[in-house]
């Protein structure tokens, strides 16, 4: 679906810093009115625009629970990722690891278990043996290991979140929020796509196990084929809690991959472990039926070419290279128009990825969908002396 044409404007330098790709609730246009949700906070982002859908209390101070090995994860598939330790390396079970209360995989000390059969024990059965069996094997000592994941979580900007432990036990300033939540799961599901079909997987359990041990707690997964995530939490401090996402298939947005619009709730503190599926659910039928996602700008293409001065190019691409994608009120993806809102004049060089503007969606009442960042997608490199020379007269003339 395309835009009403876009209207070309200035705008300072310092202007642009307002610019904001994820924007809350309240900076976008009148937005359809949430369902009622039983829980102390939630949030649902559509992940394809990145843009929030609906949220309760997402910056308010809470305990993950188990929804902490989302985290956990995050270090470990980086150091796979980094070549420092392997899937099918064995770590072995610690007494501390054995001993862990709560929700367990049932290894103990006389096994040597795999990386990735640990990591599904982490994921799957929300085992804190293997979770610090992991962060041992990885760390070196489990109290390294949560040094690294509070060093991660400053990198992903997560500013609300202090890890404790890896596995999700009540402690002193273990905390986090539902917004730090969804960045983490966000950031896991963009930066790891190799791993995370570990998610999905509904059955595991180690050899010689228990064989009732062996179902995933998102109980999501078996309600609805869509859904392929993330992890469930509880506490009695923390109610029950579950990050979920789901995939469908948006045939107005292209086809295969491109075609499929991904949403990601953040349930945080319900009643039960039926509860938390069940308002999760809720949450995500209704960001599918009241929302429509629409591709105003293919991957790749140019949003706007504005003349550069002092480059060896006359102009400048201007985009976003996975394109642009906004999420509106069902029904309005026609009824909206753009603008572009740059600094003036442009003068080389300019790199590739630098941030230079901002395309502005409005809707046919002119209030603001949302704003989204403009990068440059070629570099322009500066021109000759004599070229600069005859620009800066030029500039200077005008």
């Amino acid at each position: 679906m395309s835009p009403n044409s876009s209207v070309l404007r200035r705008w300072s330098a310092a202007g642009l810093l307002a610019a904001s790709l994820l924007c809350a609730p309240g900076a976008q246009a009148q937005a359809p009115t949430a369902p009622e949700i039983a829980a102390r906070a939630y949030l649902l982002l559509d992940v394809t625009s990145n843009q929030i859908l609906a949220a309760k209390d997402i910056d308010m101070p809470v305990e993950p629970a188990s929804l902490t090995k989302l985290m956990t994860a995050y270090v470990v598939f980086d150091a796979l990722k980094s070549k420092k330790i392997t899937l099918d390396q064995t770590f072995g079970v610690s007494e501390r690891a054995w001993k862990m209360p709560g929700s367990r995989m049932f290894i103990d000390p006389k096994m040597q278990v795999r990386v990735e059969d640990l990591l599904k024990g982490v994921i799957v059965q929300s085992g804190n043996d293997a979770t610090v069996a992991l962060a041992e094997g990885v760390g070196g000592s489990v109290e390294r290991f949560v040094e690294l994941m509070n060093q991660q979580a400053k990198v992903l900007g997560m500013k609300n979140t202090g890890y404790r432990n890896p596995e999700g036990l009540t402690a002193p300033g273990h905390t986090t929020t539902a917004r730090d939540l969804s960045v983490l799961a966000t950031r896991l599901m963009r930066d790891f796509p190799e791993y995370v079909g570990y998610y999905a997987i509904k059955h595991y359990r180690y050899p010689g196990t228990p064989a009732a041990n062996d179902s995933n707690r998102n109980l999501l997964l078996f309600r609805d084929p869509s859904v392929d995530g993330l992890k469930t939490g509880h506490t009695n401090a923390a109610g029950y809690c579950l990050v979920a996402t789901a995939k469908r298939d948006v045939p107005a947005l292209g086809s295969g991959v491109a075609g499929q619009r991904r949403l990601l709730s953040v349930m945080l503190g319900t009643s039960s472990e039926n509860a938390r599926a069940t308002e999760s659910q809720k949450l995500l039928n209704w960001g599918y039926t009241a929302f429509d996602t629409v591709r105003l700008f293919p991957a790749g293409q140019p949003v706007a070419t504005p003349a550069v001065w002092k480059g060896q190019a006359a102009v400048v691409k201007l985009g976003r290279p996975e394109g642009v994608i906004v999420t509106v009120p069902a029904g309005e993806g026609a009824k909206l128009k753009t603008q572009i809102l740059r600094p003036d004049p442009l003068v080389a060089p300019l790199q590739k990825g630098q941030s230079l503007g901002t395309l502005r969606v409005t809707n046919a009442a002119g209030a603001v969908v949302v704003d989204k960042p403009l990068l440059v997608l070629e570099t322009v490199e500066e021109s000759g002396l004599v070229g600069r020379a005859w620009d800066s007269l030029r500039l200077w003339i005008k």
